[in-house]
């Protein structure tokens, strides 16, 4: 039987904005905060927390995801599809390399846990 435990969000680092991080911000500061939990960025699969501040951006997907979400609200938007989700916390996706998602965080900090695939 599968045991799902708490998880402690970790004190994460500044890595600047979402547009740093090759997104495009439409509204908010977008600050984004992260740590590693597997990998680094140069790995092809890598792991770890991600954090940004209530913001609206756009990003086309880098790499391949499966994100769980652990704090705060956000609406994500294929924006190939016109299909939108809004997640709360315990709730997650799977996104493929390559799909532009624009972004909605409604709540002050949005923090997920991810896996990705390059």
């Amino acid at each position: 039987m599968l045991k799902l435990t708490t998880t402690t969000i970790p004190m994460l680092t500044p890595w600047g904005t979402v547009a740093d991080l090759g997104s495009e911000i439409l509204e908010g500061e977008g600050k984004a905060f992260g740590a590693f939990t597997h990998g680094n960025p140069e790995s092809p699969v890598s792991g770890g927390f991600f954090a940004v501040t209530k913001s609206t951006f756009r990003m086309v997907y880098p790499f391949t995801e499966h994100a769980v979400v652990l704090e705060g609200e956000v609406t994500l938007q294929n924006e190939t599809t016109g299909e939108a989700h809004t997640y709360k916390p315990g709730e997650g996706w799977m996104i493929e390399k390559g799909t532009p998602v624009l972004w909605t965080v409604h709540s002050p900090r949005f923090v997920k846990h991810y896996m990705a695939v390059v």
